[in-house]
């Protein structure tokens, strides 16, 4: 006597949703609720889920409040698990390092300990050992919210090189809120996440090529940090975050 109501967050094709493939599993449900329109559309193709049967309630998150950043570094940050693009983003960094030196510096918190999956790192150790050995990195592991939204305040770029679909990414929308630049691929919904605030550049099914795309937009990001034209869009884009995604 009760109405069920289905949240989902992953992707269409993962196999918590292969069960809407079955006959009647949608019917069990009054309403399927998702966190983009892109996350939606993928599960209305794939899987036949109706509209009228769905709606789309976004992520939300607690807003930054106005603060000043920092002038005499520019700060990078990645702050999501190790699979979604961080085996792209060391390399790169480790390349523009070469050029800018300590101008420049990459704070990565990222592990499987949010997800309480440590056995999970084991194949990421020697890529957080790398971290850990080089100059210009700091890595954190995982860490709570509260001390990464500090460390968002004083970074200036959300360097995100994606290679995973996402179907929202409040990592995202914490950097816009921020006031970091994001620079992310075309990939899943970030371009929706980011509201084409975001620089964004063509995903590539090639790792070398999808890393240098990401490494000359990256670079360009890094030398105008501080123009008016981007500070001006960035002031923007933490409105619009700030909006769209206040709780």
């Amino acid at each position: 006597d009760k109405k069920n109501v289905l949240v989902l967050h992953d992707l269409w094709n993962d196999p918590e949703a292969m069960h809407l493939r079955e006959e009647g599993s949608i019917d069990r449900f009054n309403k399927l609720v998702f966190v983009s329109n892109y996350q939606f559309q993928t599960y209305h193709m794939g899987h036949g889920v109706p509209y009228n049967k769905s709606i789309v309630l976004r992520n939300a998150i607690e807003v930054f409040e106005e603060h000043e950043k920092p002038k005499d570094q520019i700060r990078l940050i990645y702050h999501t698990t190790p699979h979604r693009g961080l085996e792209l983003l060391v390399p790169v960094f480790e390349h523009l390092y070469q050029s800018y030196g300590d101008r420049i510096v990459l704070d990565v918190y990222s592990s499987f300990d949010i997800y309480g999956w440590p056995q999970r790192n084991e194949p990421y150790e020697p890529l957080f050992e790398q971290c850990r050995q080089h100059p210009g990195i700091n890595y954190h592991g995982t860490v709570s919210n509260e001390e990464v939204r500090e460390a968002l305040k004083k970074s200036h770029i959300f360097a995100y090189p994606s290679i995973w679909m996402e179907t929202s990414c409040i990592a995202a929308i914490e950097a816009m809120s921020a006031g970091c630049a994001v620079v992310c691929p075309n990939y899943g919904a970030l371009p929706e996440t980011t509201g084409g605030l975001a620089t964004v550049y063509p995903w590539s099914e090639d790792t070398n090529y999808h890393a240098n795309q990401f490494a000359n937009v990256l670079k360009i990001v890094i030398d105008n940090f501080w123009h008016e034209g981007l500070q001006g869009k960035l002031k923007f884009t933490k409105t619009y975050a700030d909006n769209l995604y206040n709780w």
